[in-house]
């Protein structure tokens, strides 16, 4: 609970300038909630209002994308991008195409991404961004023509040294493709280091598509193993999503000697007590773009249920949430508990509901938040860059080294800082912390 009087001050301006945007505000509450035993120890943090200055954007760009569906009739959409914080480095984070985008959503991400990348030690600020368009059921080229629309507005406000972003939901290395063909076109130049998430073909990385499935589980095995002398090995697993953080997580789940028994999309999830075959998985969701629905008629023991909700009844050692925001809500953690899962991880950004965070923490279950849990996906973005700027490649070995040299670090600085603010073992208070100094320091020592 925030009791802090300066921060609640900060917070209830956030609220009275950010009003009717509730995922936001959820995000900066969490954030100010675990600062209070950093604030109070060190004044320094208050006397310099650098917390106000913190929590509101450096910028915040909304524009009017027209596109022509294969009818020839035109649609509008709202593109959004939030230029949140570049103390310590240019903004990164990533777009979204989704109905569900809105301000709200765009700052929540974008405030959240300031503190996971401050998290990853790479220089790289905060920011986020996309659109209220919906990918599913267009066509190639009706995606193309919003992306080239997007990109056309975009493109005046990032650069490799300004702003980079990358893909999230919605937007993957099709949609990439086309706005960097677009930003290619109209700038005339080859800056491959303006997006990340490209094709191998023209500056990608590997490792890129899998590396916040890979990430989170790496941070996930290191969580256990430090904090409970544990592993993956013979675990019973749960995640939810079927997009590429989910996939690429149940293939290293799987790698680390577990089971995952279940995965879901939008419309509903498929348990399969004998464990989920990825490739009819990866089939389904990344050829045939299909719902999840249709493993059960490639794999007959497997059940599938509609609606998502009911996929965290399933009992399971380690929950794996890598859907979409509040998905977990304090009913479902209860579930949890009580069927004696002992590890939970965020592979999605917020998945999980203050209320169902708190179960978990209360009830003793190792829980890693979004920021650090799932940073492994910004972390090979800014990998990205640095191949991109020294115009080599690296191999698929050396990215995913020090992709599992990065998760460990966030885990061992996130746990380092929980026991200096006295709260040892709570990763959402020492996430959170740790990003925060080293972004704070840097924005005192710019004079803001």
């Amino acid at each position: 609970m925030l009791t802090n009087k300066y921060l609640l001050g900060v917070y209830e301006t956030v609220k009275a300038r950010n009003p009717g945007e509730p995922e936001f505000q959820q995000a900066v509450e969490e954030v100010l909630e675990s600062l209070q035993p950093l604030v109070e120890t060190h004044p320094e943090y208050e006397k310099s209002g650098v917390i106000e200055a913190f929590v509101e954007p450096e910028r915040f760009i909304s524009f009017r994308v027209p596109w022509y569906d294969d009818n020839g009739k035109l649609r509008i959409n709202r593109g959004y991008r939030v230029q949140f914080n570049s103390a310590i480095g240019p903004y990164k984070g990533g777009l979204r195409f989704h109905p569900t985008v809105c301000p709200s959503v765009i700052k929540f991400l974008g405030f959240e991404q300031i503190l996971k990348n401050s998290l990853t030690t790479l220089p790289m600020g905060g920011g986020k961004g996309g659109s209220d368009f919906d990918p599913k059921g267009k066509s190639d080229a009706e995606v193309m023509r919003f992306c080239q629309s997007f990109m056309t507005e975009l493109y005046r406000h990032i650069g490799q040294f300004t702003d980079v972003p990358a893909g999230d939901i919605g937007v993957g290395a099709r949609e990439i493709g086309y706005m960097f063909g677009q930003y290619k076109r109209i700038t005339d130049r080859f800056d491959a280091g303006v997006l990340t998430g490209k094709s191998l073909s023209y500056g990608g990385s590997l490792v890129r598509p899998e590396a916040t499935g890979y990430g989170l589980c790496y941070f996930t095995q290191e969580m256990l193993s430090c904090m409970k002398k544990d592993s993956f090995e013979g675990k019973t697993v749960v995640i939810s999503g079927a997009g590429n953080v989910a996939i690429f997580a149940t293939e290293k789940a799987t790698a680390l000697g577990a089971k995952v028994v279940a995965l879901c999309d939008s419309t509903g999830y498929i348990h399969d007590p004998n464990g989920i075959n990825l490739d009819v998985v990866k089939d389904i969701k990344l050829n045939r773009r299909a719902r999840i629905s249709e493993y059960v008629k490639e794999v007959p023991s497997a059940e599938y249920h509609d609606g998502c909700k009911g996929i965290w009844t399933i009992k399971c050692d380690i929950a794996l949430p890598c859907a979409t925001q509040n998905e977990l809500d304090e009913e479902s953690a209860k579930i949890l508990v009580k069927n004696g899962v002992c590890c939970v991880a965020e592979g999605a950004n917020m998945p999980c509901t203050p209320e169902a965070t708190k179960i978990f923490l209360d009830a003793g279950v190792l829980f890693g938040p979004a920021k650090a849990a799932n940073a492994g996906g910004v972390a090979t973005s800014g990998l990205e860059m640095s191949q991109n700027s020294l115009r080599l490649s690296w191999t698929f070995e050396e990215v995913d080294e020090k992709l599992q040299g990065i998760m460990k670090n966030i885990f061992h600085n996130a746990y380092d800082a929980s026991v200096t603010c006295g709260k040892e073992g709570n990763l959402v208070v020492g996430a959170n912390v740790a990003g925060f100094i080293k972004v704070a320091d840097a924005m005192m020592r710019h004079g803001f």
